[in-house]
């Protein structure tokens, strides 16, 4: 088995970088009908948050605050969507997902609702930089 982080190939097809936060990768999931973020654990192999040690858990969830911070500051979302289900891609990783009253899934989970819409290239430049802005990382 090899040490080598290595992100899925479903994982990268979906979305788009973001950048790192202290333990995670973090991805905008290509999909505008949802401010998205997927963070990704930097280590090879691991399928559960079990697999990870106790520090390396905690880290995780000090970027799993991060991420909801931004998105929450950014956005002015309703609520925060964040799960870990890995069902179709078993690479560990955590969905964080701004979540309003008005958006098209509301109030049922966003996995199985309409067709993914991809996002223009500069709408997401520009939704990366609200994000950034957000938690003055510019």
């Amino acid at each position: 088995m090899s040490n080598t982080f290595t992100l899925d190939p479903r994982l990268e097809a979906e979305s788009l970088p973001f950048g790192r936060l202290k333990f995670c990768e973090v991805r905008l999931f290509d999909d505008a009908r949802f401010p998205w973020l997927v963070l990704v654990p930097r280590r090879a192999a691991l399928v559960e948050i079990i697999d990870l040690d106790a520090a390396e858990q905690m880290a995780l969830l000090d970027d799993i605050i991060v991420a909801s911070r931004m998105l929450k500051a950014a956005t002015k979302c309703h609520k925060l969507n964040v799960a870990a289900l890995g069902n179709q891609v078993r690479q560990l990783h955590v969905h964080v997902i701004a979540r309003f009253e008005s958006d098209g899934a509301w109030p049922n989970p966003v996995w199985g609702r309409g067709k993914r819409v991809p996002y223009d290239p500069q709408a997401a430049a520009n939704f990366t930089e609200r994000l950034k802005a957000a938690m003055g990382l510019r």
